[in-house]
């Protein structure tokens, strides 16, 4: 069973480790092997330890599994760019490789898609990387491809797509309702 949690400073470090190792397995051949060599757990666990503590306006949530410990995290808030009709947005969310098809993905965005519900947002959005396979996961979740663009990181274009959901209230015909989030 998945527990979804506000995530609290002493998360930082497996956050972090989440992080990274995600992105060295889902982003090898998409991003310079240099950036994923370059990336610090102690560096990220000191950026995420300062997200979490900030708490203006974003929020983290964990995905906790009482037998494994933290197996995967969301990041939520104001949508940095996108159609305007969509106010908030899931900005990241990772999964452990070896956690995956456990149903922990979907846990942590309808969570984190009640709680931006709750912060008065009406409807949210996801940016993936068009190279990355999560974007099955999205379309499967309800997301509508409402935008694409192109941006230049680390000397490399990257696609990415936007999957909207324009309605926080329902979702694949379920209402978003009391929050699980302890």
């Amino acid at each position: 069973m998945v527990h979804v949690r506000p995530a609290v400073p002493d998360d930082a470090a497996a956050i972090a480790r989440i992080y990274v190792d995600t992105w060295r397995s889902v982003y090898a051949g998409s991003i310079p092997d240099s950036v994923l060599t370059r990336m610090s757990h102690a560096r990220q666990e000191t950026a995420w330890r300062h997200e979490i503590g900030e708490r203006k306006g974003r929020w983290v949530l964990v995905a906790e599994l009482a037998e494994s410990g933290l197996a995967g995290f969301a990041g939520l808030g104001t949508t940095r760019f996108g159609p305007p009709s969509y106010d908030g947005e899931i900005q990241t969310l990772y999964v452990m490789d070896d956690f995956q098809g456990r149903g922990i993905g979907r846990a942590l965005l309808e969570a984190g898609f009640r709680h931006l519900r709750d912060q008065g947002f009406r409807a949210g959005l996801v940016w993936v990387l068009t190279s990355n396979p999560a974007r099955f996961f999205y379309e499967a979740m309800g997301g509508q491809r409402i935008a694409q663009r192109n941006e230049f990181l680390w000397g490399t274009v990257l696609a990415e797509t936007a999957y909207g959901w324009p309605d926080l209230t329902i979702r694949n015909g379920l209402r978003v309702g009391n929050p699980r989030i302890a």
